[in-house]
């Protein structure tokens, strides 16, 4: 008898200690949720202007493209040379999972899996009230286009030459108190009202272009190439964002900065030419985007985002165009 007292004692001390870690399990989620909801929903907004959507989770999928197409032209012993390049475009899907704010994601490639592309290209893009960074690297050798030396042209092959680049922008916002660059760009906020912006940042494009073996392989006569990029500018902008019939979201921002030191040089067959280290020229950010909320559930649009480099110098120019357009479909839970 005592034996079953005991085994029965135990088993509802084990069942108690059973419950009670639920409780404690279910107590934590509940806190984290609690915490998560104060800062999802703790706005640095004006709320008359830009709000939270509805719903805890939010799930997106999206189909990006990006593109880059560099022209460059100096003059080395007497000779002057040109060339017009361009990288493969890519293309990607990917889904997006956020909660209360905080997300993750997956993309594929399809021609990364049928080997159709090679290069690697990395972004990173930041929004917030203040503070936004857009920041993206590139490794390719998909790069194709002409040289032109005087009168004789020389055709490049993708595989002929490596570009590595680097593009940087960092914008600060004024009014950030009315206008949204999240609303436009990660749909983390409504914007109710139309409003828009100045803006104060940075720019900085950073890289190199080289011909590799293949292209002597392929032409003995082919000339080695190799041209740097590498400017820092400092500018101001105006953004606006156009809320039309509660449902469309227009937006469009120019970041134009000076720049105010470079470091760009072309080397052929071994002889190196540099450009003035101040000089007027520019780079230009910009920003377009359009969002439908169909409903307070459901939403969609596109964003294109440029990097452009204006440069003009008697001795080396170096201009790049960097793009990414992506479009997306989203559902609030």
């Amino acid at each position: 008898m005592i034996k079953w007292i005991m085994m029965a004692v135990l088993a509802w001390v084990a069942i108690g200690d059973v419950q009670a870690q639920a409780m404690t399990q279910a107590e934590r989620r509940a806190r984290v949720d609690s915490v998560l909801a104060a800062r999802y929903y703790r706005t640095p907004y004006d709320t008359n202007f830009v709000v939270r959507p509805e719903g805890k989770l939010t799930l997106k999928v999206r189909m990006n493209q990006t593109g880059n197409t560099f022209h460059a032209k100096g003059t080395v012993n007497d000779i002057h040379s040109k060339a017009d390049l361009k990288t493969g475009h890519k293309t990607t899907f990917s889904l997006a999972v956020i909660y209360r704010g905080i997300g993750v994601g997956v993309a594929v490639n399809p021609a990364k899996w049928k080997g159709v592309y090679k290069d690697y290209e990395f972004n990173l893009n930041y929004y917030s009230s203040r503070i936004s960074l857009d920041f993206s690297y590139q490794r390719s050798e998909s790069l194709a286009g002409d040289i032109n030396r005087d009168d004789n042209m020389s055709r490049l092959e993708s595989g002929d030459v490596t570009m590595k680049v680097a593009n940087v922008a960092a914008y600060y916002t004024f009014n950030h108190r009315r206008f949204s660059f999240p609303a436009a760009f990660t749909q983390s906020y409504i914007q109710r009202r139309s409003a828009g912006s100045w803006l104060a940042g940075i720019s900085y494009q950073g890289g190199s272009i080289k011909t590799n073996d293949a292209l002597k392989e392929r032409n003995p006569n082919a000339p080695e190439v190799r041209v740097y990029v590498g400017h820092v500018g400092i500018g101001g902008g105006y953004g606006y964002n156009w809320v039309l019939g509660r449902k469309w979201l227009l937006h469009f921002s120019m970041l134009p900065t000076f720049v105010v030191y470079n470091r760009n040089n072309m080397t052929v067959n071994g002889e190196r030419r540099k450009a003035q280290h101040m000089r007027f020229n520019m780079i230009f950010n910009e920003h377009v985007a359009i969002v439908h909320n169909f409903s307070s559930r459901y939403f969609a649009g596109a964003t294109l985002v440029m990097n452009n480099s204006v440069f003009d110098d008697s001795a080396v120019v170096i201009n790049q165009n960097k793009w990414r357009a992506r479009a997306f479909f989203g559902l609030r839970i």
